[in-house]
């Protein structure tokens, strides 16, 4: 870099930071912002479309309707109470909330299952709310703005990998924005601000870090995505609300437990089997009628949009997702004719009885050229596009591994396969004393005694006590579940 650039560098960065300067909402401080109130806005809009698509919301109007009611009251006693706050539930197993810039909000069911109370709800809404209040998205992206000043970002890429770039422009990358430490502990005082304002019980925030530190101990369905890693050890959290609401008068203070155990009955628990499921590495898609083998040995994932596998080595990868295009044919033209991919002899074929059209491939990305396998399959109205991929001087050992798992998509017949459902929770109320396990035992429980004890929060070999309502979860119940290690693992 020349002196004459760094000097236009440092005076477009002085610019930029004279200009920048805003007084955060929720903490009265100045501080360097390059983001205005419309931009955070329009960014959450536009991530909002992402997650509808990508995730997916739950389908039941009535805990849609009853999570907005929780929150809105807390937003409107933040410091932006004029935002366009939205507040949903996503279709979601893990254990979770996370909040976009401008006022969106989001619960996973899976979160709800594992709550006790309406006021457990509200400490992590306020959380979330606080987020937002704070602005610790838009300072993200200010920071990360200041950090790339002056620099020229050339890129040339495949039409692949930029995509990828577009999908975090359009705002999906902020749902993956790693706060930091201090951002997080913000969030959870201005949580308790928020709820306290509303009257819940400030010792209901304990709570949930209690439940989040068991959770994440646990090896059970709904576990903490690791992306979550920059939150602070929930035992920290507690012990820092703990000390805040000592002064804290709690008379009046409401807590709803048994009204929000009430709506949660009957609100599906763990992974939609519908969506697709593993028995071994074989993934069954029960709504799509499909089947479809990957090889032994590879980690295995199910995503909304996907499906995917990576082998041992973690050198190759097999993803099966829906196509573009009428036809095979049509699908196959798209994806060979891109920029940058030179394709190795297009057949058609017949897979699983299915039209189809595959293809060797070779693209660069970035400075390693790969090499692949793609099958597009015509099943059901849609075409599924299967690739495998891998670096091109490693394409002549994974080959036959791509090809003989990629033939094996077939349509699903079997009906112990189509006819699954998911499992489900059940609100029941204890008659007398009874430990998780006689709890389980009488209602038909298809989940083990830990993970009752887990969503009930309590320990494993509690005695429950009469007269309170306690979770079950009923259904459910997957082919030769019994006998297999249902368990998915995660790249």
């Amino acid at each position: 870099m020349t002196d004459r650039t760094r000097s236009r560098t440092l005076a477009v960065a002085l610019s930029l930071m004279l200009g920048g300067c805003a007084t955060n909402p929720a903490t009265g401080h100045k501080q360097i912002m390059l983001v205005s109130e419309s931009q955070e806005i329009q960014m959450g809009k536009e991530a909002t479309r992402e997650v509808a698509s990508s995730i997916g919301l739950y389908p039941d109007p009535a805990i849609q309707s009853y999570v907005a009611q929780v929150a809105a009251p807390l937003a409107a006693a933040s410091e932006r109470p004029n935002l366009p706050w939205e507040f949903h539930v996503v279709d979601d197993a893990s254990v979770n909330a996370f909040a976009l810039p401008g006022g969106f909000i989001y619960a996973t069911r899976g979160l709800m299952t594992h709550l006790n109370s309406e006021a457990e709800l509200a400490s992590v809404l306020g959380h979330e709310i606080g987020h937002v209040t704070a602005r610790h998205s838009a300072s993200q992206i200010t920071k990360s703005q200041l950090a790339s000043v002056g620099l020229v970002a050339g890129m040339i890429v495949s039409p692949q990998l930029a995509q990828f770039g577009n999908l975090a422009q359009a705002g999906m990358g902020l749902l993956f924005t790693k706060f930091s430490r201090d951002d997080e502990r913000q969030a959870d005082d201005l949580g308790l601000r928020y709820m306290t304002r509303r009257d819940y019980d400030p010792r209901e925030m304990v709570e949930v870090f209690n439940i989040l530190d068991h959770v994440e101990q646990a090896s059970a369905e709904g576990r903490l995505p690791t992306w979550l890693s920059t939150h602070p050890a929930p035992e920290d959290r507690a012990q820092r609300i703990n000390s805040a609401i000592q002064a804290q008068s709690l008379r009046g203070t409401r807590v709803e437990d048994t009204a929000y155990l009430r709506r949660l009955e009957g609100m599906m628990f763990g992974e939609n089997p519908r969506e697709g499921f593993f028995e071994g590495t074989t993934f069954y898609h029960p709504d799509l009628a499909f089947q479809v083998a990957f090889p032994r040995g590879w980690r295995t994932q199910n995503q909304k949009a996907a499906v995917a596998a990576q082998s041992p080595q973690e050198d190759a990868i097999i993803v099966l997702t829906l196509a573009e295009g009428r036809t095979a044919e049509d699908a196959a033209n798209q994806f060979l004719r891109q920029q940058g991919i030179r394709a190795n002899g297009a057949q058609r074929v017949r897979i699983g009885g299915e039209p189809a059209v595959t293809s060797i491939f070779e693209a660069v990305s970035g400075q390693t050229p790969i090499a692949g396998r793609v099958i597009f399959v015509e099943h059901g109205q849609k075409v599924y596009q299967l690739l495998g991929y891998t670096p091109a001087n490693r394409f002549n050992t994974y080959d036959r591994v791509f090809t003989d798992s990629l033939s094996t998509f077939a349509t699903l017949t079997d009906r112990q396969y189509l006819d699954v459902q998911p499992k489900r929770l059940k609100i029941v109320d204890v008659a007398q004393p009874m430990t998780v396990e006689e709890l389980g035992r009488r209602n038909a429980s298809t989940v083990t005694p830990a993970v009752l004890a887990l969503i009930n929060d309590v320990p494993a070999r509690a005695t429950l006590p009469a007269g309170r309502p306690a979770k079950v979860v009923v259904g459910g119940r997957l082919p030769n579940e019994d006998r297999s290690n249902r368990r998915q693992s995660s790249f």
